[in-house]
Order: C-alpha cells, then structure tokens, then sequence
C-alpha cells in the first residue's frame, strides 16, 4: 500500500507497531515471564493526525480512503493493551531515519538508539 499523506503513513506505521505490542503484551504473560502486564504499552508518535485517528473509533471523510484493517488499532487502544503518546519532533530518535537534519543532532539521535559508525568496532 502507499500512503497518500503523511498522517496516513504514520498512523499504519502506529497501527504496525500496536499490533506487535499487543502480540508481545500478550506473549510475555502466556509465557509467566510476569504475572500480567497491566499498564499498557506506550507507543510514541509524532504525527498528532495519526494520533487522533488511532484515539478516535470512528469513520470520517478524511479517513475513509485508510483501508479497514488499520483501524484495528482503535480495538487495540480501547482493550489497553498500548497507549498512544506524542513526542516532539525534536525528540523523535527514528527521524534521521525519515529526513534531513543537523548533523549534531542525528549523531545525538543515532547515538540513544545505539547506533555506531563500523570503524567503532575495528
């Protein structure tokens, strides 16, 4: 699929990550690893557009062209199983990933994600 917006992108990119955090939510207590994971898991995202539709379960012309399997993230959301948050663009670590930007600031973001250039390892 290609997403037609950025908040499109976004919100399948939250939508990928609820559904494995739930899966893994759910794993980690079958296995007794923990007795029960009660909080929910907190998944971060810097697109308020996607927040908003993964917060809000329901149809709208601005949504209507996200295919219906996405929205399983407002099922997900409303179990709480993940939890949907906000982080500020600047302190996204995944966005050298998406876009140019000051080198002092992707090496700071490459470095908390433990990220090492290959002639650190020789």
């Amino acid at each position: 699929m290609v997403a037609q917006s950025t908040t499109e992108s976004e919100y399948i990119a939250a939508f990928e990550a609820a559904k494995e955090a739930a899966w893994m939510k759910k794993f980690i207590t079958d296995l007794k690893v923990v007795p029960d994971i009660e909080r929910p898991i907190e998944i971060f995202c810097d697109n308020s557009g996607a927040i908003a539709q993964a917060k809000e379960p329901r149809s709208h012309h601005r949504n209507k062209h996200i295919q219906r399997t996405y929205h399983y993230i407002w099922e997900i959301v409303e179990r709480g199983d993940v939890i949907i948050s906000k982080v500020q663009s600047y302190l996204n670590v995944a966005d050298p990933f998406t876009k140019p930007m000051p080198q002092a600031k992707h090496e700071s973001h490459a470095s908390s994600i433990g990220l090492r250039m290959s002639s650190d390892w020789i």
